[in-house]
């Protein structure tokens, strides 16, 4: 199969936008709470409002792709997260920002669905698996750099001076004094709309779905949700994306509100830190993946994944701004284990399975809201020991999952070898 350069590296730059939109609300979670005077459950909302996107999105997006293609599923999704990013923008308002953070969810959960195919075609398929992990990287790259831009405009913009770039410039006359924070959803309105036109101008190749990429009949979502395998596995994405936003989305005001620090400087670092060492796991994950069993790993990473929680909400200022970061580092290995015994676990209809687990996505937008519901009445640090709730549903995968395929080890290649023999 030919491979089109150009076309992998427009889904690598996809990706990283995407990216760089979606996870930057958890850096700016102080900023809402202090800017529009809400509730933390009501800042936990907006969050909400963004994930339940990408759950309501998950198996629709698949059926529009098969409909439209995906060019111009993708040049629609990015037009929604254009007027979602320039509407906030324009009335960095709490109602207006409910809107258009769905809006935004809805674009980025759409592109999700179509340039995953996209980049098997375009890379190759003997070349899917390398490209998969690249883009992962390309993510997770975004996920720690927004973060640090929204550091870098609130800092500068706060602190005006005459030497400042045009950039600056016109973000400062744009943006509401009050509001400098807000100056980042200018940046997302003009990259997305700078994507937009790179769609329009570019070929796309042709696309042939594989059974795991389409989206499925009404017949076989009805048979697999008559599996509680299925079910159990659905609870379990739900717990583990809720672990992860329920983390990300607190971690600046928790550090913040406890221990006096900066959501600026140093609640947006620990904040880019936590996904950055999510992204550095993602590359450890794999070479332990070929040592030990998936599923013990998946219990050796929920322990330590809650031992740093542990730390973060209950040790001292130092240690809780490391330990929140860690717990990214030891996430990183639980969606690919959970989304891999959940596939090897079932004999057939993998791409509505994929749908279902990806609707499991909600999880994101219901854990923070509980924590921040929770927090208004007992405290944030009450809050997030919800997360020990969700930690332990992700544990408990790894003692009751039977796939029908284990992951390949060393040590089962050497013994499969020996049994040869």
């Amino acid at each position: 199969m030919t491979r089109n350069r150009y076309m992998v590296s427009l889904v690598l730059l996809t990706f990283f936008v995407i990216s760089l939109l979606t996870n930057i609300i958890n850096a700016i979670v102080p900023d809402i709470i202090s800017s529009f005077r809400v509730s933390l459950m009501a800042a936990g909302f907006l969050v909400f409002a963004f994930f339940i996107a990408y759950g309501v999105m998950s198996i629709p997006a698949g059926f529009l792709v098969e409909r439209f293609t995906e060019k111009p599923v993708m040049i629609v999704s990015f037009l929604a997260a254009t007027l979602g990013s320039l509407s906030f923008a324009l009335l960095p308002r709490y109602n207006v920002a409910v809107v258009s953070l769905f809006a935004i969810g809805a674009g980025m959960a759409t592109l999700q669905v179509a340039i995953n195919p996209l980049l098997r075609v375009a890379g190759g398929e003997e070349h899917y698996a390398f490209n998969s992990a690249l883009a992962q990287l390309v993510f997770g790259s975004a996920s720690f750099i927004s973060p640090r831009i929204y550091s870098y405009l609130v800092l500068n913009l706060t602190n005006s001076s005459s030497d400042q770039s045009a950039l600056l410039r016109i973000l400062g006359r744009l943006t509401p004094a009050e509001l400098p924070w807000a100056s980042i959803y200018w940046v997302f309105a003009v990259c997305a709309l700078l994507m937009m036109v790179v769609l329009v101008l570019s070929r796309f190749p042709a696309v042939q779905h594989t059974a795991e990429e389409r989206a499925g009949s009404l017949a076989m979502y009805r048979s697999l949700m008559r599996q509680p395998v299925v079910w159990l596995y659905f609870v379990a994405m739900f717990a583990y994306t809720g672990c992860e936003q329920g983390t990300a989305n607190w971690i600046s005001n928790f550090l913040h509100q406890y221990h006096g620090f900066d959501p600026h400087t140093t609640g947006a670092a620990a904040v880019s830190w936590f996904w950055g060492l999510l992204t550095l796991g993602c590359v450890i994950g794999l070479l332990l993946l070929k040592l030990f069993n998936s599923g013990k790993l998946l219990v050796g990473a929920c322990a330590g994944a809650l031992l740093c929680l542990s730390a973060a909400l209950l040790g001292p200022a130092k240690v809780s701004l490391i330990a929140f970061p860690a717990i990214g580092l030891f996430a990183s290995v639980m969606w690919p284990i959970v989304v891999s015994l959940a596939l090897n676990s079932v004999v057939e209809y993998h791409g509505s399975f994929s749908g279902i687990l990806g609707t499991g996505i909600i999880g994101a937008a219901i854990v923070p809201v509980i924590i921040g519901r929770i927090g208004d009445f007992a405290g944030l640090r009450t809050g997030m020991a919800f997360l020990y709730l969700t930690f332990g549903v992700v544990m408990s995968v790894g003692f009751w999952a039977r796939p029908l395929i284990n992951n390949a080890t060393l040590n089962l290649k050497k013994t499969q070898a020996e049994t040869a023999v």
